[in-house]
């Protein structure tokens, strides 16, 4: 089963249509149209069960060290699920992951802002 083509990726209010460009036996790419954004979603199985979903992103800004000078930038950030293949329900890794993110987001995202910036 494949997710459905677009998919829309939200980021600080900007709604990113990011079209299918690559179906395999095991992965999904979406891009948006400019090329800047980039979905992956990469389920495996075997003995252990993942799935890592990917956002990259690139974008133009000035070289820190020649001002007049722009450079290209990216960034990634993933979920990685790693289980093994038998042993957990998709029910109770469900609950986990909701409950990881609920941690990260809670207080207007107190702990994601926390992790972005260095603390452990």
């Amino acid at each position: 089963m494949a997710f459905s083509d677009p998919q829309t990726i939200t980021i600080a209010g900007t709604a990113i249509p990011a079209a299918r460009v690559f179906t395999g036996t095991r992965k999904g790419e979406f891009k948006s149209g400019d090329g800047r954004t980039r979905l992956e979603l990469d389920p495996k199985s075997g003995k252990r069960v993942s799935a890592v979903a990917r956002l990259y992103q690139t974008k133009t800004t000035a070289d820190p060290l020649v001002g007049s000078v722009n450079v290209e930038v990216g960034d990634m950030v993933s979920l990685s699920i790693n289980r093994p293949a038998t042993g957990y329900t998709d029910a109770e890794i469900l609950d986990q992951v909701t409950g990881f993110l609920a941690w990260l987001t809670a207080g207007t995202n107190a702990n994601l802002k926390k992790l972005i910036s260095g603390e452990n």
